[in-house]
């Protein structure tokens, strides 16, 4: 009687509720946000468009107890039943917010370590990842989805981004995005846009033509928010040609709105506000006000739109935004809950990532290391220990704490290493009776007589980035030069193991057996490089940027600076001198593109990376019409099984010359194995953007396609004819 009682009265209530839940299944997010935003007061909506820096002792108000330490918090509404933002870096695991939580996170190999996989399916997979543990501590914002072009190669946030080309950036970008989306989180792409240096970075004036841009930065912000649809975008600190891209109408509401038709709410950056009146220029939420000269929404916002019509209008329009965002990522529908954090499994993700972005871009020989070597020497880079990171916003707090914490020349940025250490991971894949020594790498003649004797040496080379300061040059610091030089010129069978923000110089290049581009790899990085040197996993990744012969073939040989006697070393200030660094110098060509333009052998090209065994590409055919189908046969000629990543350029489009990346695939196959590949190009990248009609432009005509193994390396060409077409 009572379970029968029971089944009547829920049925009853679904029965009550069922107009409620059919009528939100049948709304649209844009539907709800305006039922919920019409049912608000201004000071509610008010609440909407801040966000608070959510760091003690930052705030004038204690932390609400829902609160997490972390990047910003917007306090929920709960009569509207409108959930709490709770957000917070993690464009590389779930970030550890200067210390402020002790919690811990698995740490993924720097962005450009997956830019260097090229492999959608690791950027999904790692994404994923840091979603469940973002949600398992209850954020339901990722700030991550950061795309910025390298056009500075010393920039000191290279390491956060994706590399030189949009349509590789873009496609990874969009790739993780989605995957954070899927797990019903928020993400934000950032930093939009042309933001690609950090000296000055609050007053530095990028310029770069409008159709430069959108053949370049742009290009891969679209690409990403067709592929990912992030709920946010993050506006950057620097100017472009004049404005303040967090002031710029043209890029907040003329591109993103009115052509991109991005329906989602614009964050500015953490200190990006600089006038109520931002919001007309189109940001929607003013991020951790305490990072401001003032909070500026808090102070002014409600009394200017009071008095201004079009500002309270925006005012609603930006709390539907919101609102909009929160309810498309499900944050309504299916909020973050505490939950058990599978750590183990985690680190076994970062791994094989850490391992799909390792590149050997040299090897004479000397790898794979047998597992039966008997004396081997490791050196420098605390390998000991653990792994480098990045410093930053996008620092991630190892579980058990940092094994190494160095000081910097930059208050509240620590030189953080992994606990992940290589020499140990190394020591495993020996026999028991192996003899490995390990030096400090301190002195040249120390580390010389410890390699001499060895059967193998394995230098470890580091170079620390950070946010908030861009390298003097490309020079491994602390005179690591002159250590692998003696160790090499000591032992020629020596290993260079780089753990670098980004490409550097190898004066000692010739002198060395094998060089490996290790990047930041993570929590579990020195697991993925000793199984990289052993041979267990193949070194499939292929460089995302290019790696100069010297600084003197750079667009800007020296940074572009504000030249201010006032400025110290990473100083951020609004007050600084402004001042331009001009991008049209290389326009859309950038890296590898301005390589080519200029005849320029690089260090390393982009798209470089070796592999253990030896692959072949045959029967290469282009079709053409409105856009190229273009397939080919790719064979494992060797003895291992391995992975490839064949790549496509266009290097002629209707009379135009310039060299392009317009498609690649992943692929891993075994011996002798065939497999045949068939890859349909995004007119956009055979386009030029015209500014006249706001649109992609393909010309018609004659297009050759060149498929190869780096964009150096191109072994096979066809070509086809395209048709007109413009593309919005």
């Amino acid at each position: 009687m009572k379970k029968s009682l029971f089944i009547s009265i829920l049925a009853f209530a679904l029965t009550a509720l069922s107009p409620v839940i059919a009528l939100h299944a049948q709304e649209t997010p844009d539907q709800r946000a305006a039922e919920i935003e019409a049912q608000m007061t201004d000071v509610e909506r008010l609440q909407m468009v801040r966000s608070t820096y959510a760091r003690p002792g930052r705030t004038k108000n204690p932390l609400p107890e829902d609160a997490i330490p972390s990047a910003s918090y917007t306090a929920p509404i709960p009569r509207l039943g409108i959930p709490a933002l709770k957000e917070t870096d993690a464009g590389l695991g779930v970030a550890w917010f200067n210390g402020q939580r002790h919690d811990g996170a698995t740490g993924l190999p720097s962005s450009l370590s997956l830019a260097a996989s090229w492999d959608p399916e690791v950027a999904r997979s790692g994404s994923a990842m840091i979603a469940s543990e973002a949600r398992a501590k209850g954020f339901n914002v990722l700030l991550a989805g950061g795309i910025n072009l390298a056009r500075e190669p010393r920039g000191g946030r290279n390491f956060e981004y994706l590399g030189e080309d949009p349509l590789l950036a873009g496609t990874l970008a969009g790739e993780s995005i989605k995957a954070i989306e899927a797990s019903h989180m928020i993400s934000t792409i950032k930093h939009f846009a042309v933001n690609a240096q950090e000296t000055g970075r609050h007053v530095v004036n990028s310029r770069l033509s409008d159709a430069a841009a959108h053949d370049s930065d742009l290009l891969a912000f679209k690409i990403a928010m067709d592929i990912g649809h992030p709920g946010s975008v993050m506006c950057a600190y620097n100017r472009y040609n004049g404005p303040h891209a967090c002031q710029s109408p043209y890029l907040l509401q003329q591109v993103l709105r009115d052509e991109w038709k991005f329906p989602g709410f614009v964050m500015s950056d953490w200190g990006a506000v600089r006038s109520v009146n931002d919001m007309l220029a189109g940001i929607d939420r003013e991020s951790g006000e305490e990072l401001d000269d003032r909070p500026y929404f808090a102070e002014g916002l409600l009394e200017a739109a009071g008095r201004d019509p079009a500002l309270h209008a925006r005012l609603r329009q930006a709390t539907r935004n919101i609102l909009r965002t929160m309810i498309a990522s499900g944050l309504f529908d299916d909020p973050p809950q505490p939950a058990a954090i599978d750590f183990a499994q985690h680190a076994q993700v970062a791994r094989d990532a850490a391992g799909a972005g390792i590149v050997l871009l040299k090897n004479e020989g000397l790898l794979p290391l047998l597992k039966t070597a008997q004396s081997v020497a490791v050196i420098g880079g605390y390998a000991n220990l653990g792994v480098l990171s990045g410093g930053g916003s996008s620092q991630v707090q190892p579980l058990a704490g940092p094994v190494l914490n160095l000081p910097s020349n930059l208050e509240n940025r620590r030189m953080m290493y992994q606990p992940s250490s290589p020499l140990a991971a190394i020591k495993t894949k020996l026999n028991s009776d192996a003899r490995v020594r390990f030096d400090q790498g301190f002195s040249p003649t120390g580390a010389a007589q410890v390699a001499k004797d060895a059967d193998i040496a394995i230098v470890f080379a580091t170079q620390w980035m950070t946010e908030g300061l861009d390298a003097p040059d490309l020079s491994l610091p602390q005179g690591q030069d002159a250590i692998i030089d003696a160790v090499a010129t000591a032992n020629p069978r020596t290993i260079v193991v780089l753990e670098t923000g980004g490409p550097v110089l190898m004066p000692w290049l010739d002198k060395v057996g094998a060089v490996v581009e290790a990047w930041y790899p993570g929590s579990s990085g020195g697991e993925a490089i000793a199984d990289m040197l052993f041979g267990d996993v193949d070194p499939g990744g292929r460089l995302p940027l290019t790696f100069p012969a010297s600084l003197s073939q750079l667009p800007r040989p020296m940074i572009d600076d504000t030249k201010d006697p006032k400025r110290d070393a990473g100083s951020q200030s609004h007050s600084l001198v402004g001042f331009d660094v001009n991008y049209d110098i290389e326009g859309s060509d950038v890296g590898y593109r301005w390589f080519d333009r200029q005849g320029l052998k690089p260090l390393f090209a982009f798209g470089h990376g070796l592999s253990y065994t030896d692959f072949d590409y045959s029967d290469l055919k282009v079709t053409g019409g409105k856009t190229l189908s273009i397939s080919f046969t790719v064979t494992n000629k060797g003895k291992r099984k391995g992975k490839d990543i064949p790549q496509i350029y266009v290097s002629d489009r209707a009379g135009s010359a310039g060299l392009r990346l317009i498609g690649w695939q992943v692929l891993t196959l075994e011996p002798g194995q065939k497999s045949r590949q068939t890859v349909n190009i995004d007119p956009r990248i055979l386009a030029d953007w015209s500014s006249t009609e706001r649109a992609w432009i393909v010309t018609p005509g004659l297009y050759r396609v060149g498929l190869g193994a780096a964009s150096d390396k191109i072994t096979l060409s066809a070509q086809a004819h395209l048709d007109d077409q413009t593309v919005h």
